[in-house]
Formats: C-alpha cells, structure tokens, sequence
C-alpha cells in the first residue's frame, strides 16, 4: 500500500514540477507567445506530459522487474493494481472537470487550470495506453512480444496529440491564401 502512495506522490510531484515550469519560468511565456490558440497549446502540453509519463512509467517498471529499491507493484489485499486504472480514474477526473469547463481555454478561463487539466490528460492517457496490451489480451504481457501493441498504441496516440499540437493548421479550414 505505501507503493501506491509512492506512485500518486510520484505523480503529483511531477505534475507540479511541469505545471512550475510551464507558469513559472519564461518557458511557460514562451510557450503562450509562440502557440497563443488555448487548444493548441494545451494539446502540446498533453502530447509533452504523455511522452515524459510513458517514459518515466516505463522505467518504474523496468526498476520493479530488476528489483531496484524503492520500487514494487501495487497490491492491495493480494490484488496485484495495476497503473491503467489510476490512468482510469485521471482520465474521468479530467473529463468530469472539462464537462464543467474548467480549464478549456475558453475567455477568463484559467491559464493555469488549463495547463493542469492538459497535463493530467497526458499522465492519464499515457498510464491507460502503456497497458494497451493488457486490456487487449486480459492478462500480464507487458514485457512479452504481445505487450508491442501497448507501445504501438503509445506510439500511435502520441502521435496524434503531437500532429494535433503541431499540425493543427494543415487541418484549418481557412485559408490564408486567396484561390487562384
């Protein structure tokens, strides 16, 4: 139980050193002055905070399977937790909240609350889809050759926060040119 501790603690502290970052160093500002449409900018931070959590989930795992102290897999009560469903319960959480429209980047909205909404999306996009395979197979393959549809679900979802983020005026419907 006090692994699980660990991992939200692990998580909240992440989430703020990122959300520090982002709104309080000139990165932040930055950010803001170089990508200025709110959608934009918050699929950024969530394609940004979704790769840095995969990498850092897949290394607690890698540390948990190698027996490196402090790390261990969640139990409670003998029930092996595993991390999609705090993934889960993010996801919900930041879906709750934007149906309240906290944090959408719409005008007097929060800058702040919508750069935390956009990371946590991100933490629990990327919690969920590093156990894909999981879902997929109902069973344990992580490290197994079935566990490859995880990564390629991380991959394929990644890059579609990325293209959202990036991409986005390859998929505006104006024109700055006039038609010939």
């Amino acid at each position: 139980m006090a692994y699980t501790w660990f991992i939200l603690l692990l998580t909240m502290v992440g989430t703020a050193v990122f959300l520090l970052v982002l709104h309080g160093t000139s990165l932040g500002d930055v950010i803001h002055e170089r990508i200025p449409d709110r959608p934009r900018e918050r699929l950024f931070v969530a394609s940004v905070s979704f790769f840095l959590t995969f990498a850092g989930v897949r290394a607690v795992v890698y540390a948990i399977l190698h027996q490196i102290p402090p790390f261990h897999f969640i139990e409670v009560g003998g029930t092996h937790i595993h991390h999609l469903v705090f993934g889960i319960i993010i996801l919900l959480l930041v879906g709750y909240g934007w149906l309240c429209e906290i944090g959408i980047g719409t005008s007097g909205s929060s800058l702040l609350l919508s750069r935390l909404m956009s990371i946590l999306y991100g933490v629990g996009a990327a919690l969920t889809l590093d156990e894909f395979a999981l879902w997929l197979n109902l069973k344990n393959v992580y490290w197994s050759p079935e566990g490859r549809s995880s990564i390629d679900a991380v991959f394929l979802f990644g890059s579609l926060l990325a293209a959202g983020a990036w991409g986005a005026p390859l998929f505006s419907s104006k024109s700055k040119h006039k038609s010939r």
